[in-house]
């Protein structure tokens, strides 16, 4: 008898203890999240704006102020955009800038130029290949 209630009492604190860990996840009816915005927006028309050539100052008129700046590596500037809607799940836009001496040269990321933008910039650089030559 004694070894039955000492079993049902483990197994209720049990119990207790695993329904207590799920608390922090449940979702309230009718409570409000709010949607939090985070970083730069980036948006395609941006980024087709990019030119090689460009310098520092244009790129920042066009895309804003970079949110990460290294210190160790001066010509890679990173833009970065994170958005959760409100209880949703989190999405992250990235966008890498790369300089050589104060002139863009390329970028990587999320974003690509439009097909219109990179026939332009491929131009733009055979214009520039048959100059040098």
């Amino acid at each position: 008898m004694k070894q039955a209630f000492r079993n049902s009492a483990l197994l209720i604190l049990t119990s207790l203890l695993l329904a207590c860990g799920n608390i922090g996840n449940m979702d309230f009816p009718g409570v409000y999240k709010i949607s939090i915005p985070q970083g730069n927006i980036i948006t395609q028309e941006m980024v087709d704006q990019l030119r090689p050539g460009m310098t520092k100052r244009q790129v920042i008129f066009v895309m804003g102020t970079p949110l990460v700046r290294d210190p160790f590596h001066q010509d890679r500037w990173d833009y970065v955009y994170n958005f959760q809607p409100g209880g949703g799940i989190r999405g992250q836009e990235r966008l890498s800038v790369f300089f050589v001496e104060n002139a863009l040269t390329n970028f990587t990321g999320d974003f690509t130029p439009t097909s219109e933008t990179a026939e332009t910039i491929e131009t733009t650089e055979t214009t520039e290949q048959a100059s040098t030559i």
